[in-house]
């Protein structure tokens, strides 16, 4: 009975039955006003422990304070992504990923601009003449950085085995 009566006054308390993650991990009881239970659901463990271990819960429970409640779930999204690509990569994180796709677009751009010569040339021996319109987005620029690297390489194969009727 004793045990029953105390179970009863820590709700009275103002405590949940169950816990969120993030107070799962940290050992403590959850309230109902914690701010980690919205983002951290109990069923989640491994999202607040990988966020914990990279950013450390002092320092999200201080960006979530800083942020609009509006903007708290896009917030936590970021932050688990860029735990998650932290942890895979320690040296350069998220930026690793971004300039590997910023490569992958330059090398992509590169074979479009083949293929495009390719069939203006072919067109060309065709005796059409047509002139093909230049591409979608005028204004992108390719970092110079994305294109230092030893191993870019112009996949140009595909093209030259491409046929025209």
């Amino acid at each position: 009975m004793k045990s029953r009566s105390s179970s009863s006054s820590h709700e009275a308390a103002g405590r949940s039955s169950s816990s969120c993650a993030a107070c799962k991990y940290l050992k403590r009881r959850c309230f109902p006003n914690c701010q980690f239970a919205p983002y951290f659901r109990s069923d989640e463990p491994k999202k607040f422990a990988k966020v914990h271990k990279v950013f450390g819960a002092s320092n999200v429970s201080k960006i979530l304070k800083e942020v609009g409640e509006d903007e708290r779930e896009d917030t936590v999204n970021s932050l688990v992504y860029e735990a998650e690509v932290r942890l895979r990569d320690p040296i350069y994180g998220c930026i690793g990923a971004i300039v590997s796709l910023q490569r992958k677009m330059a090398e992509l751009q590169h074979d479009l601009i083949l293929a495009r010569a390719r069939l203006e040339a072919n067109y060309q021996i065709l005796d059409h003449h047509v002139t093909l319109p230049p591409p979608a987005d005028p204004f992108f620029h390719v970092p110079d950085y994305a294109m230092m690297d030893p191993n870019f390489n112009h996949n140009l194969d595909q093209f030259t085995q491409f046929q025209f009727p």
